[in-house]
């Protein structure tokens, strides 16, 4: 009896305690986790004036239009402005400013600076300098409607020199777009 609980022994018996206390560990199956408690926000209506452009490319032509936002912070209204934008006009006589079915801009609001992110396909618009003024514009215009002090414009995420003709270097403020 001297031998059997030697030290070794001894070690072996705990070692194989673990090991099968930790083999039932492992085999007993996860815990249902509880579900998510399902929160559902209440939209509100909210009205944005967008811009769009008279059939000669020449002036800016606003529409008043109705979003709905589940809160009325600055970025949400301005994306759900530009995604009302990219949707086109509701009014006879007003052009769209990118073709229907283009994809929207997404937008940022960092203090009192709005960047908009354009998607690589605007630059294959190929709408010539009033064209893509007029894109700009009608953008800038609409962004800062109600507040914000200019926009910068990226392309594909990243930043870019130009548009086609236009200079993306300097952000757009009101002042730019005011002649149109």
């Amino acid at each position: 009896m001297k031998r059997l609980f030697s030290l070794f022994n001894v070690v072996s018996l705990a070692l194989l305690a673990a090991a099968a206390y930790a083999y039932q560990e492992v085999r007993r199956p996860p815990e249902t986790p509880a579900p998510p408690r399902l929160e559902l926000q209440e939209k509100r209506e909210v009205q944005v004036r967008v811009y769009y452009t008279d059939p000669q490319v020449q002036t800016l032509k606003p529409e008043t239009r109705t979003v709905q936002v589940t809160n009325e912070s600055s970025g949400t209204l301005a994306q759900a402005a530009l995604n009302t934008w990219a949707a086109g006009p509701n009014t006879s006589g007003v052009l769209p400013v990118v073709p229907k079915g283009s994809e929207p801009p997404k937008v940022w609001l960092r203090g009192v600076h709005y960047y908009v992110n354009l998607p690589e396909t605007y630059r294959e618009l190929r709408y010539g300098t009033s064209g893509e003024r007029m894109l700009l514009c009608s953008l800038t215009r609409t962004l800062l409607e109600k507040s914000g002090q200019d926009v910068t414009f990226l392309v594909g995420g990243q930043n870019a020199d130009t548009l086609g003709h236009l200079d993306l270097r300097e952000p757009y403020t009101r002042q730019d777009c005011a002649d149109q």
